[in-house]
């Protein structure tokens, strides 16, 4: 399989049934950021641990015997989820090709858990794209903690986003959003929507100014909002949904994990039950 290519996008291919709109995102991402989509499909290797259980209540030979059967039902098994992940990912290098994407597009297949890609490709892609139902150990919030990359999260379906709300909360991670939305081609034909919510203060006001005018300057049309409502994350749905606006953007776990643990978590929240594509920005 290929190794990553610098500044690539990658797609995380453990949600068989985002398999479409995971692609579809691509396509349309690798487009606007023109970059090349890696497509990875990563699934530990099967280990079967029933051997040790037993092999104190066997004979030699037959320890030995069964000890040997553990071994084929293992390679058989890798090599049937190789088998399964290289179909996988033929289908989707062909369903780019069929759907005109322009990007050149390779695989990379491995068998470690997401948590532990993470540390492979978050130096040298530019953003990765997963779906929010993944068949591994793992969580979205603990892709979205481990990673120093940002991350675009799919929905049900695609659509070309024209809009975005961006979720401000006059954090340091925020404020290195703000700064990646100014810059990056992907959001550049958006009007975005930065919402803050909080108290309506001179400090609050002065801070999602400070974020519009930042946008504005770099060309990107936008409005902006502070709402004075004690549940952020309703609050934050409740406006994306009445003005109709393609993406969701925040910071990632901006929160201390003491404040997390007292009030839960705002990004957790909104990874749950957010109803258009999530993009986020880890905390670093």
């Amino acid at each position: 399989m290929s190794n990553i290519k610098p500044n690539s996008i990658i797609t995380l291919l453990n949600s068989p049934e985002d398999m479409q709109v995971l692609l579809d995102t691509s396509i349309w991402v690798a487009s606007r950021l023109k970059s090349a989509i890696g497509l990875l499909y990563s699934k530990p290797s099967h280990h079967r641990k029933q051997a040790v259980d037993y092999s104190g209540c066997l004979t030699p030979d037959n320890e030995e015997h069964l000890l040997k059967e553990f071994a084929n039902e293992e390679h058989m098994a890798n090599l049937t989820h190789k088998t399964e992940g290289k179909n996988l990912l033929a289908k989707a290098q062909i369903y780019c090709a069929e759907h005109f994407c322009k990007q050149s597009t390779y695989p990379l297949q491995r068998q470690c858990s997401i948590n532990e890609n993470l540390d492979y490709i978050d130096d040298k892609a530019e953003l990765i794209i997963t779906g929010r139902q993944l068949t591994c150990e793992t969580t979205l919030a603990n892709i979205v903690r481990h990673s120093h990359c940002p991350i675009l999260v799919t929905h049900s379906t695609f659509k070309t986003p024209e809009s975005a709300l961006l979720a401000f909360d006059n954090k340091e991670t925020c404020h290195r959003l703000v700064e990646w939305v100014s810059k990056s081609p992907l959001t550049r034909n958006m009007c975005i929507h930065i919402v803050m919510v909080g108290e309506k203060n001179t400090q609050n006001n002065d801070a999602i100014r400070e974020a519009y005018a930042k946008l504005t300057q770099a060309g990107i049309k936008c409005k902006k909002k502070l709402l004075d409502c004690r549940d952020v994350t309703a609050a934050l749905l409740y406006y994306q949904k009445e003005n109709n606006l393609d993406m969701l953007m925040s910071g990632a776990f901006g929160q201390s994990r003491l404040r997390e643990w007292l009030q839960g978590s705002n990004t957790e929240k909104l990874l749950k039950i957010h109803q258009t594509p999530y993009l986020l920005l880890p905390k670093r």
